[in-house]
């Protein structure tokens, strides 16, 4: 699950407004826990947004049980030993988790328990966009903005739980080690951790103040293209971590952002701002909830048909940083070791990787990507590396970043 956080958690509240005793789970689902794939960094991460989400329920009296195996072989035990008869999530909207999903959800019906799921990681709920434009989703950002515009206004956010919203766990449950956060090496990543960056809710709040509510003057000026990527600092605000893994809800986050706006006599507008940031968020992840085999070139409808070289060697060197292109190598050993490069850094790499200069297949870069960013996202990854490629979304090819001027 995404929604690593106690603020504008709608499953959470539902929980505790419905229920005499709450179980927060999360499960460790071995799908995902692939060294090769995930790389030790974005798992890094994820441990400390648990931690941190463990450390934010017990000071409400609560605690994160953390189950480490398959969802479907592990919940119905669960679902006996604490005589469940409610279970609230938060929808997810990639393919392995509907059908992750669906397989709960048929695991609970068959036991008589009742299913609640909220949609809370994205503004609105990709059923409702499908809805409100009768089956003809978007397919520019232009019309998107159109369909958005028919929503409605977002939600108001939820405040986080306090102690005595919930009720108090036993200490013998407060100190059960069944449940608690393996270690990386437990999980099988042997690498060091080399990121600078923390997970967890608290730290995505104490960004969000200082990068965001305590610059209101930036954040009405701030036009994405106009950011720098070589800036030693980052010069964007770096919340995509925490949206990504739920640590910050998007919700919240649009919210905010208005109340600034509200105050500024003038502000920058989609699709540049951050809300338009938002907008951009919405719109791949539309598109990846209705396009099938969206992360695939083969049998994705929408995706140009290409024939893209794969030479490994090619690659490789690529992801190493070791083309001979100062610029290109800086960004990609800057995304090996940190875990995050600025969206212009992404564009380069990506148009340098495919249609730029080595013509190799997007999906190679999408893997390396997934390997090394703590904001991998299996939406919008895939979306931006397509519209990079010109495969899809973009289509003026010779428009490239140059990798020397």
């Amino acid at each position: 699950r995404k929604g690593l956080r106690l603020h504008d958690n709608p499953a959470l509240i539902e929980a505790i407004s419905s229920s005499i005793q709450v179980y927060p789970i999360f499960v460790i689902d071995p799908w995902f826990i692939k060294p090769n794939i995930i790389g030790i960094n974005r798992f890094s991460f994820l441990l400390q947004c648990l931690h941190d989400l463990d450390t934010n329920l017990r000071l409400i009296g609560s605690r994160l049980y953390v189950i480490r195996g398959k969802p479907e072989d592990q919940l119905p035990i669960l679902f006996d030993k604490w005589n469940i008869n409610l279970l609230t999530y938060e929808k997810d909207t990639e393919p392995y988790a509907r059908r992750r999903d669906e397989q709960i959800n048929k695991l609970c019906r068959e036991r008589l328990i009742k299913v609640s799921s909220h949609c809370s990681h994205t503004l609105f709920d990709p059923e409702q966009y499908i809805a409100l434009s009768k089956g003809n989703v978007p397919t520019t950002y232009q019309s998107f903005q159109k369909l958005f515009s028919l929503c409605g206004s977002v939600r108001p956010h939820l405040p986080s739980p306090v102690i005595g919203d919930i009720l108090s766990i036993s200490s013998d449950d407060s100190q059960e080690n069944n449940y608690n956060i393996p270690t990386l090496q437990e999980l099988g990543y042997t690498d060091t951790v080399t990121t600078p960056y923390v997970g967890g809710e608290t730290e995505a709040l104490k960004r969000l103040q200082s990068h965001v509510l305590d610059r209101a003057q930036w954040v009405g000026k701030f036009e994405k293209p106009n950011t720098s990527p070589n800036s030693l600092e980052p010069s964007t605000t770096v919340l995509s971590p925490y949206l990504k893994f739920g640590c910050l809800s998007s919700t919240r986050f649009y919210n905010e952002l208005s109340n600034i706006y509200s105050s500024l006599s003038n502000h920058s507008s989609p699709p540049v701002s951050l809300h338009g940031q938002l907008l951009w968020r919405e719109f791949f992840y539309l598109s990846s909830y209705t396009t099938t085999n969206f992360d695939k070139m083969e049998g994705n409808s929408k995706c140009r048909q290409i024939p893209w070289n794969r030479d490994v060697d090619i690659i490789e060197k690529w992801k190493l940083g070791q083309t001979g292109y100062p610029f290109i190598d800086a960004i990609m050993t800057q995304l090996r070791i940190e875990g995050w490069i600025h969206h212009l850094a992404r564009h380069m790499v990506a148009c340098f990787l495919t249609r730029g200069d080595l013509w190799q297949h997007w999906e190679e870069g999408v893997k390396v990507f997934d390997l090394y960013l703590l904001d991998d996202d299996w939406a919008l990854n895939n979306a931006n590396w397509q519209w990079l490629s010109c495969s899809n979304f973009f289509y003026q090819y010779f428009r490239c970043y140059s990798p020397i001027a």
